[in-house]
């Protein structure tokens, strides 16, 4: 490095972002994570005794400490450390990170712990071509996600690292790096008097999500577009800090664990009868960018899932409502996903349509049984076959309704349809009850 380089780099740390000048410098910096890194952990000690020999995968939203984590790591370790952005980086890069930590072996037996941000960015092929010098032990995986790493790491890697789970940081916490970056001289605003008045700050804590990188961005955008009073202080309102984070962070990935458990959440709310949490959790999908006809087609399905005929209209309400989603679009079309929502979780509930897998079953176990006679279509072989001969037409009969064999023989008696007692459905169990004591066929 030169002197223009150097001059450059001290230059850029000078104006890097308050959240990148505040990154924890040592453990006793570090806020959150106990569970993992917290004093006589396995992970800390594994650190700070540079014991790390195995992979590690850190997962977590973001702005729970997974590069701050590996940055710590390079800290502590006597191995070469190299880090490269699975967003940037490809399998060119790869190989000179591969190729060099091959002759940093051969020539000075000296380790290479590798930190891939953003690993799940990979495809296949490019993990792949990580896998063997992982497997050999060339190099020590260190992989940060947001994603699930079982389902956006490939497997072979995932075995063989260990997987490390980070959690959005409590209030608790986020107060913690408030008053970290408020008094540090040096990196943060301790040279300054600001004063965050409380409202102000518990605004900042409640809308960052647990995002600690949120967090001090918000307050480093208060802080700097705020005038000093004459009196030198620095005073944010709490009209300054709903102008610094106007909107609460929501966590959630379309093709994450956040996506799949927040519909889970939804669909068993709207199941369970709760229009409340319903409400919640379509709120936080639709807040997140969720796609709309995403949610409905869920509904659709519960509707007839688990509502079925307790009330037949829920499902005319989803498809209508989807329909109408199509027509007005977003914003307006949050109307009536809402109106759907709130139908269906208040509508009574029955799941009986799963006797169609039941009927599925027999037939997979039984075989299909032949149509019988009187059942078939007399259009065209009556004459000849005797098709369709012997059928009761049920409407020349009183209450519409005769007796007579609909199934294969050999499957009297045979039920798949249970009525519940909820709702319409009920009256088709007393109407079933009817016909049935009407009697076998004449």
């Amino acid at each position: 490095m030169d002197l223009f380089d150097h001059v450059m780099q001290q230059d850029m740390e000078a104006r890097a972002p308050l959240a990148a000048r505040m990154r924890p410098r040592s453990f006793e910096e570090f806020v959150g994570q106990e569970h993992i890194i917290g004093e006589g952990r396995l992970l800390r000690r594994a650190i700070q005794a540079d014991r790390l020999f195995s992979s590690i995968l850190f997962t977590g939203p973001p702005g729970t400490g997974k590069t701050t984590l590996a940055q710590l790591i390079a800290q502590y370790t006597q191995a070469h450390f190299e880090t490269i952005s699975a967003v940037l980086a490809g399998v060119a890069d790869l190989r000179r990170v591969i190729g060099e930590a091959q002759e940093r072996r051969r020539l000075y037996q000296r380790r290479t712990l590798l930190f891939v941000d953003e690993v799940h960015r990979w495809n296949k092929a490019q993990q792949d071509a990580l896998l063997p010098h992982v497997e050999s032990g060339l190099i020590t995986l260190i992989g940060a996600t947001t994603e699930n790493p079982y389902f956006d790491v490939i497997p072979a890697l995932v075995s063989r690292s260990r997987v490390f789970e980070l959690k959005p940081l409590t209030d608790e916490q986020l107060n913690r790096v408030l008053e970290q970056a408020l008094h540090d001289p040096e990196r943060g605003y301790g040279r300054y008097t600001v004063q965050l008045e409380e409202a102000a700050r518990q605004h900042l804590i409640d809308l960052c999500g647990g995002d600690a990188r949120n967090l001090l961005n918000a307050l480093e955008l208060a802080v700097e577009t705020t005038q000093p009073m004459l009196d030198g202080r620095i005073v944010i309102t709490l009209e300054v800090a709903q102008e610094s984070i106007q909107r609460r962070a929501v966590v959630y990935g379309k093709n994450g664990d956040p996506h799949y458990d927040t519909i889970s959440a939804f669909i068993k709310s709207v199941r369970g009868s709760n229009p409340d949490a319903a409400l919640y959790w379509l709120a936080k999908m639709l807040l997140a960018g969720e796609d709309a006809r995403f949610i409905l087609r869920r509904l659709i399905i519960l509707a007839g899932e688990d509502i079925g005929l307790a009330d037949p209209r829920a499902l005319q309400v989803a498809v209508a409502a989807a329909d109408a989603f199509d027509r007005l679009g977003m914003p307006e079309g949050i109307f009536p996903i809402a109106e759907a929502t709130l139908y269906l979780a208040t509508a009574p509930k029955s799941n009986s349509v799963m006797a169609y897998f039941q009927a599925a079953k027999w037939i997979e176990e039984h075989g299909v049984g032949p149509v019988p006679l009187h059942l078939m279509d007399s259009s065209r072989d009556a004459r000849g076959l005797g098709h369709g001969q012997g059928y009761l037409y049920p409407h020349d009969y009183e209450g519409h309704f005769v007796a007579q064999d609909y199934l294969p023989s050999g499957m009297e008696g045979v039920r798949f349809y249970q009525p519940s007692d909820q709702g319409y459905e009920a009256s088709l169990f007393e109407r079933l009850q009817r016909w049935a004591a009407q009697g076998k066929k004449p």
